[in-house]
C-alpha cells in the first residue's frame, strides 16, 4: 500500500509540469487596412517603392509613431496597392509612401473606417488623399456578420413554420 501511494504521489507530481490543453494564442480575427491606389493624372503612374503607416491618438497626428510590426501586424506594400493587419489600430492615421520618380508623398489624416477597412488613395502631384470607402463588413467583424445572418434565418425559419402551423389548426369556417 505504501508503494502505491508513493507512486500516486509521483503521478500527481509529474503530472502538474505538464499542460491540461495546448494553449494557442493569437487565433482570433484582426482589424485590417486595404489602400488602393489611383492616379490624378493620366500621365505614366510611378509604382509604389515602400510605405510607413503612422499612428496617431491625437486628431492632428502631433504623436504620429510608424506602426510596429510584431508578429502578424504590420504595414505592407507591394508595386500598386498597400495593406496593413493589427492587433488594434488607432483612431487617427497617416501614410507616407515612396514612389519609384523618386518623390515621398504624404497623405491627409485619416481615421479608421472599421474593422476591414477599405481606402481609395488619390496620387497627386505632391501629396496623397486618403479616403474611406463604405464596407458592411468595415463596421463588424466577419463572424459577427455570420452570427447575425444566422440568427436573421432562425427567426425567418420560426416565422414561416409558426404561419403554417397558425394556417394548418386554425379553424375553418362552413
Amino acid at each position: 500500500m505504501n508503494k502505491f501511494k508513493v507512486l500516486l504521489l509521483s503521478f500527481i507530481f509529474l503530472e502538474s509540469f505538464f499542460p491540461a490543453q495546448i494553449a494557442l494564442a493569437d487565433t482570433g480575427p484582426k482589424p485590417t487596412m486595404d489602400f488602393q491606389f489611383k492616379y490624378e493624372s493620366t500621365e505614366e503612374h510611378p509604382t509604389i517603392v515602400s510605405g510607413i503607416l503612422y499612428e496617431c491618438r491625437q486628431a492632428d497626428c502631433s504623436d504620429a509613431t510608424p506602426l510596429q510590426q510584431l508578429g502578424p501586424q504590420g504595414f505592407h506594400c507591394d508595386t500598386e496597392s498597400c495593406s496593413a493587419t493589427a492587433y488594434g489600430f488607432a483612431p487617427y492615421h497617416k501614410l507616407e509612401i515612396e514612389f519609384s520618380d523618386e518623390q515621398t508623398r504624404q497623405s491627409n489624416i485619416f481615421q479608421t473606417a472599421g474593422f476591414d477597412s477599405k481606402y481609395t488613395v488619390t496620387v497627386r502631384l505632391d501629396d496623397l488623399l486618403v479616403e474611406s470607402e463604405f464596407s458592411p463588413t468595415g463596421f463588424l467583424p466577419p463572424l459577427l456578420l455570420i452570427v447575425i445572418a444566422c440568427i436573421c434565418a432562425l427567426v425567418g425559419i420560426g416565422l414561416v413554420v409558426g404561419l403554417i402551423i397558425f394556417l394548418i389548426r386554425r379553424p375553418k369556417k362552413t
